[in-house]
């Protein structure tokens, strides 16, 4: 989430648009409801929701990330899929603290599944809290699961026309990275390009290209999360004082 916590994603509109508040039927209320009570729940935690395609690297990032900033932050891993618990215990494989939500052929989370999944992990002295959505570039970008900020991840393999056929998404969300970067030599796909029309969508959206296989980029992410997280902790600090 934007800076700006009082608004939901379910809100956003593309650059250009106009909603009408008498007119517009917001489907999505209760899912807002719940994201706030999350929100309320984990005021000094920084949580980020990371969206993508499926096979675009989420989970190998997610461990990855574990891995540079163990020693630094006390992580958890909340992560999304249809069936099986694979990706969960390839956390706990690298030692990292995650519960596997399984949907059951839903092709996102609710943010019910997140208020109940909290009840099922460790999240006590949690700095930073992912959320490993579904993998899908529509269906994810509609809920709000109570996040600090959604982060996108858009694989060289796909193709850099993604921001447009998905804009919400890429509306929605703070950060860009364009994973498998190592790739870039062999498949036809623009960084510029792709950089361009996601922030014609987007004219906040920041973008980092990152490889987790020869590590290019992981720092400056790294950097990234512990600038969002220290930013989560002042807030907190300052709401506690007043």
């Amino acid at each position: 989430m934007s800076d700006n916590m009082s608004n939901p994603k379910s809100l956003g509109n593309r650059v250009g648009s106009v909603q009408c508040e008498n007119t517009t039927l917001h489907l999505l209320k209760a899912n807002d409801f719940v994201a706030k009570s999350i929100r309320e729940r984990l005021k000094d935690v920084c949580v980020v929701n990371v969206c993508s395609s499926p096979g675009s690297g989420k989970t190998t990032l997610m461990q990855e990330t574990g891995k540079r900033l163990s020693k630094e932050l006390n992580i958890a891993v909340l992560v999304g899929d249809p069936e099986t618990e694979r990706d969960a215990v390839r956390m706990r494989e690298v030692g990292i603290n995650a519960l596997q939500i399984v949907t059951g052929g839903m092709c996102h989370i609710e943010a019910q599944m997140i208020l109940q999944a909290l009840d099922h992990i460790n999240i006590e002295d949690i700095d930073l809290l992912f959320i490993e959505n579904v993998g899908n570039l529509l269906c994810p970008s509609a809920f709000d699961l109570g996040e600090d900020y959604r982060v996108t991840l858009l694989a060289t393999t796909e193709g850099d026309d993604k921001p447009k056929k998905y804009p919400r998404m890429f509306l929605t969300s703070e950060l860009m990275l364009v994973s498998k970067a190592d790739l870039l030599p062999y498949v036809p796909f623009s960084v510029d390009a792709v950089t361009k029309d996601a922030q014609e969508v987007n004219p906040n959206l920041e973008v980092i290209t990152i490889s987790t296989l020869n590590g290019d980029g992981l720092d400056i992410w790294c950097d990234w999360l512990k600038a969002k997280v220290q930013r989560k902790k002042q807030q907190y600090s300052e709401l506690e004082t007043k």
